[in-house]
């Protein structure tokens, strides 16, 4: 197996099904077309990584915007109150036109919830942990074309421009094809490392956006990527369109760093593996990174045990083996 054919099959391990995708694209429109039937709606769309297409599997959730008229609602976009009315506003309508005991668009909401910043609307048992949920958030267009949006728990309305990252991302997209597809494999790797808390998903598409290239195959462009943000992180990951400030400031930036040089480290000696001729071992040191996922054949060493050690006469231990 050559580098790109094991980059495509790990892609495969990291992408959602793509009848999932459309089933969560379907829910997300349903939401769509009954909340711009809404006398006070003036637009709504999607956001989130779904609109981005750099969502992981498995899809649990979808975004959208709902904008609504501010001459319809007077009170809304200045601190105090308005922020949870707007919110509660939402969820009556949800209910409204989508509950599923008396909805009169659909019937498929069986539970909602007020978050800071919008309604999460359970389609499944919210008691399940893989439940499906949309969620809506309220939003008032501004003349320079950003967005307010509420936030319950300061009770005040702050900037937000969510559409600038999905035209970024499809811009990046439209310029080098592996782009959206690596944001996916590096929302996957971020898993694996050992930080304090949690490493949020944005950042790691923002930190993409500022040191993934958008040439060159793969392999070059992931040693590129790796060695780049492990000095990028120190700075803090900020919401590019500069509004929001910070993404996460509780970021374990040391941890993160240590974990991107060390991954650029492996990264430049699986390339320098493939330059070599060395495709196995190129192709380990890439599963090195990435975890068993990866694939790559085993190493020569292991092989030739397989074949001497005496594993006719000695029981075989039982190892958990979850691939088979």
């Amino acid at each position: 197996m050559g580098i790109d054919d094991a980059f495509n099959d790990y892609q495969k391990t990291v992408n959602e099904d793509l009848d999932k995708t459309k089933l969560a694209r379907e829910r997300r429109d349903l939401f769509k077309t009954a909340l711009l039937s809404e006398p006070d709606v003036l637009e709504t769309f999607g956001s989130g990584s779904l609109s981005r297409s750099t969502q992981l599997r498995p899809i649990h959730d979808v975004d959208i915007v709902i904008v609504y008229d501010g001459d319809a609602h007077p009170g809304w976009g200045v601190s105090g109150p308005s922020a949870e009315e707007a919110l509660e506003h939402i969820r009556t309508q949800v209910n409204r036109l989508l509950s599923q005991s008396n909805g009169t668009r659909d019937n498929v909401v069986r539970h909602t919830l007020l978050r800071n910043h919008a309604v999460k609307c359970f389609l499944d048992d919210p008691d399940d942990p893989e439940a499906f949920t949309v969620d809506v958030m309220a939003a008032l267009r501004q003349a320079d074309g950003t967005l307010l949006i509420p936030e319950q728990l300061n009770t005040r309305w702050v900037p937000a421009n969510p559409e600038y990252l999905i035209d970024q991302v499809a811009e990046r997209q439209r310029g080098w094809p592996h782009f959206r597809p690596l944001v996916r494999v590096l929302k996957q790797w971020r898993h694996t490392v050992h930080v304090e808390g949690r490493i949020k998903s944005l950042v790691m598409e923002v930190l993409a956006l500022h040191c993934m290239p958008d040439f060159g195959n793969r392999a070059t462009a992931l040693k590129t990527f790796f060695t780049a943000a492990a000095d990028r992180v120190h700075e803090g990951v900020w919401d590019p369109a500069g509004l929001c400030g910070e993404i996460q400031p509780d970021l374990d930036r040391e941890a993160l760093a240590a974990a991107f040089t060390e991954a650029a480290d492996l990264a430049d000696q699986a390339c320098a593996a493939a330059a070599a001729g060395d495709t196995g071992g190129a192709l380990r040191l890439w599963q090195k990174i990435f975890g068993d996922d990866f694939p790559a054949p085993a190493a020569p060493g292991k092989t030739a045990a397989a074949i001497t050690a005496p594993a006719l006469i000695t029981p075989r231990p039982i190892k958990d083996a979850p691939q088979g």
